[in-house]
């Protein structure tokens, strides 16, 4: 039972009863009703229970009566009913004056009903209460319910559970920022006592009671949901709901296609950009689009940058995402003031052209792979597209990255983050049919492949990695562990073999090919 003393004395037939005393105890709640029929009750009367006495035990002693009630409210008491006519016929001015001073509802009740008429007349209040409140709760289930299978959200996540539940509620970031408020309270208020416990927590700002819940994803919090203004004398099913609208939010954000802690602005154009993309809009359109939301970043020259993993399903999006936070808390690339999107392609990146070389990009990336120690088998890659002037170059450089990670296979030595510059010849000479490499590569390397099968391949990748090191015998030497003359008398029987001049840039050209021929050849 949840009624308060006031809310009890509006019920038939405890309705014909008077509240004589401690009318400021009044919105007391009442849990239980019990009878006075033993003369120790007192020790075992329960917070919010009110007692029903007919005064047998007290009628003696207005000092024992006294005490009583001073008992009953330091345990809680919801308050004292007294039926007069049997040995009191009224309640005496001193105990009357004990409550007032208590505060404690002290209620002159009517003979002719019994005990028992009294408190069926609660419970069936309280029953049909309780069932008109589960069919309340049963609906709002429902509406949550056809909320989240609803395929493609057009109305707002957090505006549509706060007004399927009824409940004013706030959002706050794992960082402590108020991602959205509809509530009265202001953000101070709203953030007392933080940081927060990762658990479900009543919480009072001012004179109203919140609920509070974190924002879960396995382990991790994301976030906290608040309910503010919420009834104190909450039903388990009323809590339940809305651990329901915490977990259909919790979703949502970890869902990986909008990201709803951002900034509202980058947030709106996250989805022209990836409507852009898809086809739905063209650049021209989203650039206006950008500029009225106070976006800039294709006002000036940006590139893109598409992050991808080998994982699948749920495991390839968490994994995204992580990467979308750690890119987010990497000191340099936040002061970028990216926007990341994902879709189906990966984790698309826009951000600007910075102070840092392609080179030194590709560093930051590779270190965000880093720190996050991914599993081998799911371990990211990225490609990043050359730099775009004009809004018109978003879809171009869409292609570019996309090309690049359809070229994975042939990054070999470049790692895992790849510029396109750095594949584009092989993007071009991709196109060459695999006929016409093969008899380029044998004409090439005729003089040499006569030889001992192990001295090819020594002298073969001797070659492959003085090309990659542009022509540096001090680094080919490093990187193939041998002394510097050693790598000099490679490379100049090599020149002999093979008939060229390595000082001649067409014919480090035409090894070049030679090599980029044989590893396309090899992935097919």
């Amino acid at each position: 039972m949840h009624l308060t003393v006031e809310e009890a004395l509006s019920i038939y037939p405890l309705s014909e009863a008077k509240l004589i005393a401690g009318s400021k105890g009044k919105h007391r709640v009442i849990k239980s009703v019990n009878v006075m029929d033993a003369p120790d009750i007192s020790d075992w009367i329960k917070e919010g229970e009110m007692l029903l006495t007919t005064a047998y035990l007290i009628k003696d002693s207005l000092e024992d009566a006294s005490a009583l009630l001073r008992t009953l409210n330091r345990r809680g008491s919801a308050g004292l009913g007294i039926k007069l006519g049997r040995f009191w016929d009224a309640v005496p001015e001193k105990l009357v004056a004990e409550a007032e001073t208590l505060n404690f509802p002290l209620l002159e009740l009517p003979f002719q009903f019994t005990f028992s008429d009294q408190m069926n007349g609660l419970f069936r209040a309280e029953l049909t209460r309780s069932t008109s409140v589960l069919q309340a709760m049963m609906e709002k289930q429902r509406k949550l319910m056809r909320f989240a299978l609803r395929s493609g959200h057009s109305r707002p996540l957090f505006e549509s559970v706060s007004e399927v539940i009824e409940t004013p509620l706030a959002v706050i970031s794992s960082r402590g920022d108020v991602v959205f408020n509809n509530s009265d309270h202001a953000a101070p208020q709203l953030l007392e006592g933080w940081p927060w416990q990762n658990r479900n927590q009543r919480f009072r700002t001012g004179d109203k009671v919140g609920f509070r819940i974190p924002l879960l994803q396995g382990d991790k919090c994301s976030g906290y949901l608040l309910y503010c203004s919420i009834d104190p004398l909450l039903l388990p099913v009323e809590e339940s709901l809305f651990v329901q609208g915490a977990e259909l939010i919790s979703y949502h954000l970890h869902s990986g296609y909008e990201d709803y802690f951002e900034h509202a602005g980058h947030r709106e154009f996250s989805g022209l950009l990836r409507h852009c993309l898809n086809g739905g809009m063209s650049c021209a359109e989203m650039a206006q689009a950008a500029s009225k939301l106070g976006v800039g970043l294709l006002q000036a020259p940006f590139q893109l940058m598409l992050t991808d993993t080998a994982a699948s399903g749920e495991a390839r999006q968490a994994e995204l995402l992580r990467m979308k936070e750690e890119y987010l808390e990497q000191p340099l690339l936040r002061e970028l003031n990216g926007i990341h999107v994902m879709m189906n392609e990966g984790l698309v990146s826009l951000y600007p052209a910075g102070p840092n070389s392609p080179e030194q990009f590709r560093e930051l990336v590779n270190a965000c792979f880093e720190n996050l120690k991914f599993d081998k088998g799911y371990y990211p890659r990225a490609a990043l597209s050359s730099f775009k002037v004009k809004p018109e170059g978003v879809k171009e450089a869409f292609a570019e990255i996309k090309e690049c990670m359809g070229m994975f296979p042939h990054w070999g030595a470049h790692g895992n983050v790849i510029h396109y510059r750095q594949l584009e010849l092989n993007l071009l000479l991709a196109r060459i049919p695999a006929e016409t490499m093969e008899k380029y590569c044998s004409s090439s390397l005729r003089s040499l492949q006569s030889r001992e099968p192990e001295y090819v391949r020594e002298m073969l990748h001797t070659l492959e990695v003085y090309l990659e090191n542009d022509g540096h015998v001090n680094e080919t030497a490093k990187k193939l562990f041998i002394h510097r003359n050693t790598a000099t008398y490679r490379i100049e029987k090599l020149s002999e073999l093979l008939d060229v001049d390595f000082k001649k840039i067409n014919d480090l050209m035409r090894l070049k090919l030679v090599f980029i021929f044989r590893k396309m050849l090899e992935h097919e």
